[in-house]
Formats: structure tokens, C-alpha cells, sequence
């Protein structure tokens, strides 16, 4: 997934660090000749925050942020000769923001409790937020992943548009992304099955409790939240909503 915030000259992507490179190359690829466009990379010289939570209400306070009344909206902070934006999006089904400057978050406002990547993951994946490699690649396409809320099915000629307004018309879509509810945890990807049948793919776990819990896609013909999977010999899998899921889709 990527976020797009756009100011008055430039334009703010913000996309998983495993993607960057293969995007800097795709954008480039299709930027028509003698546009005055230019694609640079801030990765090195950036710092971006994801703020939910306790913390993200102290920050809002700090900095004396309004409230947003519209998703993404943004506001650029100005302090010390530099400038700080806050967008209006955790990233997650939580309230809370994104926050990047071309220094750390110490400089402009101290030190707060910072995940690491294991616990972001676990809220991830409770949370159902797909992530590239796992729940977003060249298998699936949006409409499959729940993200049909990024999508304009009214602007034409844009890459795949064709596809998509299809399968949105025709209620083509085969499978769905979904929470599951495991009984243990098992590495991924891995098939799920229904009456011997693989119906779908788990595609992300972690541990939870004396379980795990997971996302996969699940064929749409074989129904939604509250089937029951077999994912091996002694693990199965409820399918269940989730909250970023259910928020967006």
C-alpha cells in the first residue's frame, strides 16, 4: 500500500521500504517525455512516524493540531527554520497520525515508546492491514485485497483500469481477503482447505494467546466470516473480520 499526500508543487509518496526501488524504476518507466516531473528518493535523509494511541494524543496536543475532520488531510508544522507534516492516518483502524520530518522525532518532541518491528507486525496482522510480499503482490489484485476504497472506477486510462471496472461490473472477484482465527501457529504461506479442497492461502500469522491469528484469501464461493478451514493436519482456521478491513472495505 501507499499513501499519497499532495501539496500545492509536490506530491508525498509513502510506500513499504521493500518497494521503493521497484517503484522509483515503474514511476520513471511511465512519466510521459518533456513532462517537467522528477521522482527523487528521501528515504536516507527522511524520518517517518507512524503515532496511535496515548502518544499520538500527547503529540496532537504538543504541537497544538487541530482536529482533522477528513482522512489524510495534512498540515505541515513549522519550528526552527525546518518544517514537520502530520497526515491524518495511522495506518491502521486506529485514531492517529503519520508524522515525517528531515529529523528524528527526539529533535522536535522528546522520547516516546517506539514499537519494533515484531510488535508492528502483530498489530498489523490483528489489525487485517495487507503488506507487500505477504497480502500484496502480482497474485492479487486490489478489488481481491479489500482496497476498492483506493480505487476511482470513474477516471479512465490508468494501468489495469480496464480490468478492474470489469470485474467491479461483473462482480468477478474470486476471492477475498480475511482475518483468521488459528488454533496455532504455522509458517506461511500455506494452503487452506475446506472439505480437502484448498479454497485459499494463509499469507500472514502470529502468535496470539494460545493460538495464533492470521490473514489469507479465501475463495468467495465458499463463503465469509464464520467458515471454519483446515490449514493441516491438526490446525484450523475461523474466518473472521477484522477491524482495518471492515473499516475500509
Amino acid at each position: 500500500m501507499a499513501t499519497v499526500l499532495v501539496h500545492q508543487e509536490w506530491v508525498d509518496l509513502l510506500v513499504s521500504p521493500q518497494r521503493r526501488a521497484f517503484l522509483l524504476q515503474w514511476l520513471d518507466k511511465y512519466i510521459f517525455f518533456g513532462d517537467d516531473v522528477q521522482v527523487s528518493d528521501l528515504t536516507a535523509s527522511s524520518y517517518c512516524y507512524r503515532l496511535f494511541g496515548e502518544v499520538a494524543h500527547t503529540i496532537r496536543h504538543t504541537l497544538g493540531l487541530p482536529e482533522f475532520t477528513t482522512p489524510y488531510q495534512h498540515v505541515t508544522v513549522a519550528q526552527g527554520g525546518r518544517s514537520l507534516t502530520v497526515a491524518a492516518t495511522s495506518g491502521l483502524a486506529l485514531p492517529g497520525f503519520t508524522l515525517w520530518s528531515d529529523r528524528p522525532l527526539t529533535d522536535w518532541l522528546g522520547t516516546y515508546p517506539q514499537l519494533q518491528d515484531p510488535e508492528w507486525e502483530h498489530i498489523r496482522i490483528r489489525q487485517g492491514r495487507p503488506a507487500a510480499d505477504a497480502e500484496l503482490t502480482e497474485d492479487y489484485n486490489p478489488l481481491e485485497a479489500r482496497l476498492g476504497h483506493t480505487l476511482s472506477f470513474d477516471k479512465g486510462c490508468y494501468i489495469g483500469q480496464e480490468t478492474i471496472a470489469r470485474l467491479n461490473t461483473y462482480q468477478g472477484v474470486k476471492q477475498h481477503l480475511w482475518g483468521l482465527d488459528l488454533n496455532g501457529c504455522v509458517t506461511v504461506p500455506t494452503p487452506l482447505f475446506l472439505a480437502g479442497e484448498k479454497v485459499g492461502l494463509l499469507t500472514s500469522c502470529t502468535p496470539l494467546g494460545s493460538g495464533a491469528f492470521g490473514l489469507g484469501y479465501v475463495r468467495t464461493k465458499v463463503g465469509g466470516a464464520g467458515l471454519t478451514l483446515q490449514v493441516s493436519s491438526n490446525r484450523q482456521a475461523q474466518v473472521v473480520e477484522v477491524p482495518f478491513l471492515r473499516t475500509v472495505a
